[in-house]
């Protein structure tokens, strides 16, 4: 069943968590809109990684529900995410480092290899033809993050914002319906952070995009509902304006309560 402009695109359901005696999340709730940008914040150790970890299918919950575009995730494991319509970048860049970065986004293009394993094993078919395919889409990706130019470097070769955009350019080959994106932020400078910020909303047009991050400035600029979490369970939900006024949040990420002002 496909999402329509009315039903959630991923929705999770009643997730608890526990490693051993501690409960990382519990009973918690979110819905993904599709066309929409959804930030998951709060403050260190509020459950964010763990929520992401379960999305993702790293972590299995105890109890709860994830669906996505209606139909149950049951076993879903990451490296299948793909084949399901969904993309995912790291807190690390995770590139491989011994590959160009062309060759770096066209393995996002088809992860598996499986369009192109028989034809690999045969020489049949239209092999040569996919991986022209496959290489002038990660091209024309490679020149939409402006980084056609280093399209036959390595990696480590380049600064840290730049393979930023590679690991982003990487995520976006697959051509998903949901991005999750980890603290994409980090370690960005000023000017690479607008980058970002103009990518987030750019790929928010085409697919839901589930941000994690700690630069709020960047959360409360892309993001169309804010999801916040403490101590494993979420304290608010709603539009960037109502998380921004919500004392909970203040005294989650001040630790001490917020004094309302008493009026004339």
């Amino acid at each position: 069943m496909a999402p329509t402009a009315s039903s959630p695109l991923m929705e999770a359901e009643g997730v608890t968590v526990r490693f051993g005696g501690l409960a990382a999340l519990s009973d918690v709730g979110l819905s993904i809109a599709p066309q929409s940008v959804t930030g998951l914040i709060g403050p260190n150790g509020a459950g964010k990684t763990t929520l992401f970890n379960v999305l993702t299918g790293v972590v299995r919950p105890q109890r709860g529900t994830v669906t996505f575009k209606g139909r149950p995730l049951r076993g879903h494991r990451p490296h299948r995410l793909a084949s399901l319509g969904i993309s995912r970048t790291f807190q690390g860049l995770n590139l491989f480092g011994l590959m160009t970065v062309l060759d770096n986004v066209i393995v996002g293009a088809d992860p598996l290899g499986r369009s192109r394993l028989p034809g690999m094993l045969t020489g049949l078919g239209g092999y040569e033809r996919d991986e022209r395919e496959l290489a002038d889409r990660a091209m024309a990706l490679l020149e939409e993050f402006g980084i056609a130019d280093v399209a036959h470097a390595l990696p480590a070769t380049l600064p840290y914002g730049l393979q930023k955009r590679v690991a982003l350019a990487r995520a976006l080959a697959a051509e998903p319906e949901l991005l999750l994106l980890d603290e994409p932020a980090s370690g960005l400078s000023g000017a690479d952070l607008a980058d970002l910020a103009a990518v987030i909303r750019r790929c928010s047009r085409t697919m839901g995009v589930v941000l994690v991050e700690h630069h709020m400035d960047l959360v409360m600029d892309v993001c169309d509902h804010i999801v916040v979490l403490n101590f494993g369970r979420v304290i608010c939900s709603g539009p960037p304006a109502a998380v921004q006024a919500d004392p909970a949040v203040a005294e989650a990420y001040l630790g001490t309560p917020v004094q309302e002002d008493a009026g004339d």
